[in-house]
């Protein structure tokens, strides 16, 4: 059942996502005065198609949804008529084809822009931003942080909830190296903490989270099994809802925050569980699925804990914004993690960063899944933070993508004429091999974390 949620939820977040980038060329290719002959969600053989009255356009679902395209008339790819070529692509002034290119990327971006708004508006709930453990020798224990600690500011902006606060830190640090912390101490002094991790050198964002050292507040639950999702490790294992958890591995297991911690960092191992149930004591034995989380292999094992929502409410608060502010702080996340998609792609090029940062249809598929599997506000800010990486992605300067369109009409502009069709076909090729080379190497990274 989870792998059948994570497949639907990808198709569908695919099939959002390549809409929204497909539209844009569309919409501002009929803004342009362009023909579209076809609208294309997925390629190969049509599953569906139709035509509206009046529109020249056929409207396509395609079989194989890994991208999709809009096909517009153009003098290269066949005859056009003479009373229709004021409508051929080819043949529209370099700014038109220029907007209709970045078109793709542009929509992208702004429906990034438009998910982080309504999560902002509709209200977001997570853990109030205060500190519930620091690492010893950590760059937070030399900057003075302590358990208790509320975060109000980073560099200068609110952290309403633990996510916003260390999403601000790691933002900071990737751009500058280093982040000044506004905290509250529980004497309700105010200090201002210098988190600097210059001396460190080039971190990946994985790196800097276990650097930093800080961990937030969480609620004191009781190891006690709540939901088991079908076919996952715990299920496999025996585990049923209202089992207490006792120990693994012979230790003393008193809290949910101890059982999370140990399943997760013993991903495709074996645990010892001992557990409490109505008839008595038993033993199971327990091997965590392996998965990718922020480039970490971690382990899963499928189960919820059984909460008393009155001793956790304490512990978490809703973060909302106003209509404007809300657009102001999208527009700020928006540029934010643009920034940081690049400044990743750039460093994985320099071989600064490891390729393993990259995810696959197998690693998306799986955050599809587990987003949806969460709610509706957790999908949608999955699909901003991929469209926002479909977008800067579509705008390098590789042939075959809308950067590499673009790079063409940059040459077009520059010398007054296109570039020879020959050198275009060439680019072209190169452009397919180093797409093909990037998608193999990241679905072959995708199998090895499923493998261990």
């Amino acid at each position: 059942m989870t792998i059948l949620i994570s497949i639907l939820s990808f198709i569908v977040a695919l099939g959002v996502l390549v809409t929204v980038h497909e539209f844009g060329h569309f919409w501002v290719a009929r803004r342009c005065g362009v023909k579209v002959l076809r609208f294309s969600v997925g390629f190969g053989k049509p599953l569906f198609s139709f035509h509206r009255k009046d529109d020249p356009t056929e409207y396509v679902i395609a079989g194989i949804p890994l991208g999709g395209y809009v096909k517009m008339l153009d003098e290269r790819e066949g005859n056009v008529a003479e009373d229709e070529k004021h409508l051929a692509f080819n043949l529209k002034p370099l700014l038109y084809r220029i907007a209709i290119v970045l078109a793709g990327p542009a929509f992208n971006l702004m429906f990034a822009l438009f998910a982080f708004w309504v999560i902002l508006v509709v209200g977001e709930q997570g853990l109030k931003p205060i500190v519930g453990g620091v690492e010893k020798a950590s760059v937070a224990s030399v900057a003075g942080f302590q358990s208790g600690d509320e975060i109000l500011t980073v560099a200068g902006r609110p952290a309403s909830i633990w996510r916003v606060a260390s999403g601000l830190m790691m933002t900071e640090i990737l751009n500058h190296g280093s982040a000044e912390v506004s905290v509250s101490t529980l004497g309700g002094e105010r200090k201002s903490l210098l988190l600097d991790l210059k001396a460190l050198g080039v971190l990946e964002p994985k790196e800097i989270s276990k650097q930093i050292g800080l961990k937030p507040e969480l609620p004191v639950i009781k190891p006690v099994i709540g939901e088991v999702v079908e076919d996952e490790a715990a299920d496999q294992a025996g585990l049923r809802t209202g089992d207490l958890i006792l120990t693994a591995n012979k230790k003393d297991i008193s809290t949910w925050a101890e059982w999370v911690e140990i399943t997760r960092a013993n991903p495709s191992k074996r645990i010892e569980v001992g557990v409490e149930r109505t008839a008595g004591f038993l033993t199971v034995d327990l091997v965590p699925k392996e998965i990718v989380e922020n480039g970490e292999k971690i382990g899963r094992i499928g189960v919820s804990a059984l909460i008393n929502k009155h001793d956790v409410e304490q512990y978490y608060t809703v973060y909302s914004l106003g209509p404007i502010d809300s657009l102001v702080e999208a527009a700020r996340l928006t540029y934010s993690n643009s920034w940081l998609t690049l400044v990743m792609i750039g460093r994985i090029i320099v071989g600064t960063a490891s390729v393993e940062n990259l995810s696959g249809p197998v690693t998306l598929a799986q955050y599809a899944g587990l987003t949806a599997s969460i709610g509706f506000i957790s999908f949608l800010k999955f699909l901003a933070f991929v469209s926002i990486s479909l977008g800067v992605l579509n705008l390098l300067p590789i042939p075959m993508l809308d950067g590499g369109h673009l790079v063409f009409y940059f040459y077009e502009g520059l010398f007054g004429k296109a570039m020879p069709e020959n050198a275009q076909a060439v680019f072209m090729r190169l452009g397919l091999f180093i797409l093909l080379g990037v998608m193999l190497l990241a679905f072959f990274i995708d199998l090895s974390r499923l493998n261990g």
